[in-house]
């Protein structure tokens, strides 16, 4: 488990950036971005070789302990030992997630006006956060 940040006050127009570190031996890490850590509108989990998914971007959300359908994207511009920079823009009624060299959305399924939580677990190292 990385950082945990709470009251972030992300609404549409606004952006969060991740930057960090991959392990060099990482299997999958995951950022989730939500109201709380219970109630995620975007779990964000590449996976290099996790849960039966090979270099599959995985993301979902989640009410309290039910998870909602998994979406995949078969884009994945990660790499062991590597860094990344993911920025997430929240919309109206979705997030754009931004990759190196792609992006997709993905549905505010909990239709969050406000996400104010932010956490990352998994083989990644926090090195910045910013958002605007």
């Amino acid at each position: 488990q990385g950082p945990v940040c709470t009251n972030l006050g992300l609404k549409p127009g606004q952006r969060l950036t991740v930057k960090g570190k991959i392990a060099p031996n990482a299997k999958s890490f995951v950022m989730n971005l939500g109201k709380d850590a219970t109630l995620v509108g975007l779990h964000f989990n590449p996976r290099f070789d996790a849960h039966g998914d090979v270099n599959t971007i995985v993301c979902n959300s989640k009410k309290v302990e039910e998870w909602g359908a998994e979406h995949r994207e078969a884009v994945f511009p990660f790499q062991k030992g590597g860094t990344a920079e993911i920025t997430f823009a929240v919309n109206q009624n979705d997030v754009t997630v931004h990759l190196p060299g792609h992006q997709f959305t993905f549905p505010n399924r909990l239709n969050l006006p406000v996400f104010d939580y932010f956490d990352t677990q998994g083989d990644f190292t926090l090195q910045s956060l910013s958002w605007e």
